[in-house]
This record gives C-alpha cells, sequence and structure tokens, in this order.
C-alpha cells in the first residue's frame, strides 16, 4: 500500500526501477548451470519442534544449495577425477547465511497455530504490555485492534483450544476476561530453533577440526615411514 500511494503521489522513480531490474537480469545472465554439492549436508538437522519435517528439511537444504549457487564466481570450481564433472561446494558461511534467512520460515513452520492467529496473538501481547496488564476483554481488544467480532472470536477459538489463552473469571464481575498463558512462548520457540541451528555449524566445526586433525596425522606417519 505504501508503494502504491508513492506511486500515486509521483514519487517513484522509474528509471532507477528500470535500471535495477536490468541489473538482476544481467546478473541472472552471468550464471551458469554448475552442480551443487554441500559437504556437510549430513550435519544439517531440523528442530524437533519443525512441523512436516521431511519436506521442510528439503526445502532447507535446497536454499542453502540455492545460495551456493549464486556465489558461483566467489567459489573454487572442483572437477570430479571419475566423471569430469565441474562442482562448486558449500561452505560454512553458506550455512550460516541460510541460517540466518531461513530462521523466520521455521518459527512459522513450528508454530501449532496459523499466521493470521499468531499476528493476533503478538499485537495482543504488545497492547497488553503498554496497558500494563494482564488480563483483557474480547471488546475492548476488538475495538482496539480494530477486528471484527466474528474474526476475533475465530482467533480465541484457536488460541483457547491450543492454551495460549484462557478465561478469567473475576468474583462478582459478570463480564468474561482473557489470559494469556505464557506471553514468552513465542520467543522461546525461537531461542530454541536458533540454538538448533547453532548446534548444526558446532557439529561441522568439530567434524572440520576433526578432519583436519587426523588429515595432519596421517601426513606426518606417512613422512616418517618414507624416512
Amino acid at each position: 500500500m505504501f508503494y502504491q500511494r508513492q506511486l500515486s503521489a509521483g514519487k517513484i522513480n522509474h528509471e532507477e526501477e528500470h535500471q535495477a531490474k536490468g541489473l538482476l537480469q544481467n546478473c541472472q545472465r552471468l550464471l551458469k548451470t554448475i552442480t551443487v554439492k554441500n559437504p556437510f549436508a549430513e550435519y544439517l538437522t531440523l528442530p524437533n519442534s519443525v512441523f512436516k519435517p521431511r519436506r521442510t528439511n528439503a526445502h532447507y537444504l535446497q536454499f542453502i544449495e540455492v545460495i551456493t549457487f549464486y556465489k558461483q564466481y566467489q567459489k573454487f570450481h572442483h572437477i570430479d577425477k571419475e566423471t569430469g564433472e565441474e562442482y562448486i561446494e558449500t561452505s560454512i558461511e553458506d550455512i550460516q547465511e541460510a541460517n540466518e534467512l531461513i530462521k523466520e520460515v521455521l518459527l512459522r513452520k513450528s508454530d501449532t497455530i496459523t499466521g493470521a492467529s499468531r499476528n493476533y496473538l503478538e499485537n495482543l501481547k504488545i497492547y497488553l504490555e503498554v496497558q500494563n496488564q494482564t488480563t483483557f476483554t474480547a471488546y475492548e481488544v476488538r475495538r482496539k485492534l480494530r477486528l471484527t467480532k466474528t474474526t476475533q472470536w475465530r482467533y480465541h477459538q484457536q488460541l483457547l483450544e491450543n492454551n495460549y489463552l484462557k478465561k478469567i473469571k473475576k468474583k462478582g464481575d459478570t463480564t468474561q476476561y482473557y489470559e494469556i498463558t505464557n506471553p514468552n512462548e513465542y520467543k522461546e520457540l525461537e531461542e530454541q530453533i536458533e540454538g538448533a541451528l547453532q548446534e548444526c555449524i558446532t557439529q561441522i566445526n568439530c567434524s572440520t577440526v576433526q578432519q583436519s586433525f587426523t588429515t595432519k596425522t596421517e601426513r606426518i606417519k606417512k613422512t616418517k615411514s618414507t624416512t
């Protein structure tokens, strides 16, 4: 909507847009078909909280390959001795970049509620924090967030079923109040995913150090045997 308003106000530089589009097209033309191999793929695991892990795992590995592919001119080009095929390899830095970019996607795929309900819940948390309160009524939040009654009811049904909200009754008051069961649950889930992704990098670094040590040891043994 912001772009539409800027366009209507005549504040969009179409020449810059055309140049940016041309630059992207030229960059795409420079890329050539090449095989991507990820030597660290065996160490990459998804957080246990992710739903449909098999499909998400395939997307995760493909995303890393895409990042590697777009950096093909920054990579050493290997040649397979048996097939003669040219290929490039994924680096640890590629995986770290992929983890940073895909973190939000994994977070959404680990959520037990829909995106719309999640957005409502996070806006609700902000509202309660600003108001410095823990309980609320449906009407006050509906008026503040400008929601229809049926839409809010649908959100509340899902949040109640998944134990994100609970109903509260105050003594002597017939008004129905609600309370968020755990305001920090989304942040805790985010930290869990970040920890799982970082653990993959740690495992890769450990394996790299071990391989380097093993290679060095074999060279020393080979040198001693020849002398």
